[in-house]
């Protein structure tokens, strides 16, 4: 019996969210500049999302560009940006072939014209899909969208849109750029590090997290359903004691 088949759809997560991190260090282990990962990155968001598609999973966020990666040298962020372009023309069809929805999010007016208008092009001409939501994480991070959300809510006030004493949860969740998208029940981290990097703060409250040591390069449909396994093994208990469940 392989991995796949040992998964139990009612025990999957409805939304898995991804930092695909080792692009730079597998490439350097091969001797090749740092777009070279990149490039060889696209075969495993290809294989992850069809996984994803396979096992009926809802929701797909990949941490695609953050905030921070603007600080990157400028030749690696314009091949990054062209390499964007480029996936997201030729995957079209393949989207489409799926039944899957492309959605974004992040401050995407930071976005180079060229990239929004393919983006946008690609979010319209797989709209009426419904099978994965496929969410690409650009010009993203944490901190920017709770900023960006609470600058949101000052500015409603202070025209009388909304009252300070109505903001709880279920308000201020409804001026983040997620907010139309379920939290992630699993986060997966590639190649060995550690750390959240300033992605989804807000959302994953009680997600579960997911570290491999594999770069992402080389990140196939078997390492994702090795993460699913994983997830559906663990006891949730969202601040409840084993007997409450």
């Amino acid at each position: 019996m392989s991995l796949k088949d040992k998964l139990i759809p009612e025990k999957l997560p409805r939304h898995v969210a991804v930092i695909m991190d080792g692009n730079g260090r597998w490439a350097k282990k091969k001797g090749n500049q740092r777009i070279f990962g990149h490039r060889n990155g696209v075969k495993a968001v290809r294989e992850t999302v069809e996984a994803a598609a396979e096992m009926k999973i809802d929701y797909l966020t990949l941490y695609a560009f953050s905030t921070e990666n603007w600080n990157r040298p400028k030749i690696e962020v314009n091949a990054l940006m062209s390499l964007l372009v480029s996936s997201i023309h030729n995957e079209i069809s393949t989207l489409n072939k799926n039944n899957i929805r492309l959605l974004a999010v992040g401050d995407l007016e930071k976005l180079p014209s060229k990239v929004r208008k393919e983006l946008n092009w690609a979010i319209e001409q797989t709209s009426v899909n419904n099978g994965l939501s496929l969410v690409l994480a650009l010009s993203y991070s944490g901190r920017w969208e709770i900023i960006n959300a609470v600058n949101q809510i000052l500015n409603d006030v202070k025209n009388g849109k909304i009252d300070i004493g109505e903001i709880d949860y279920s308000v201020f969740n409804s001026y983040l750029v997620t907010a139309k998208i379920p939290d992630p029940e699993l986060l997966i981290r590639t190649s060995g590090e550690y750390r959240i990097s300033n992605f989804l703060l807000w959302q994953i409250a009680y997600t579960e997290l997911y570290f491999t040591e594999v770069l992402w390069p080389d990140f196939r449909k078997e390492e994702f359903y090795k993460a699913l396994y994983d997830f559906q093994n663990r006891e949730r208990r969202f601040g409840k004691i084993s007997e409450q469940l």
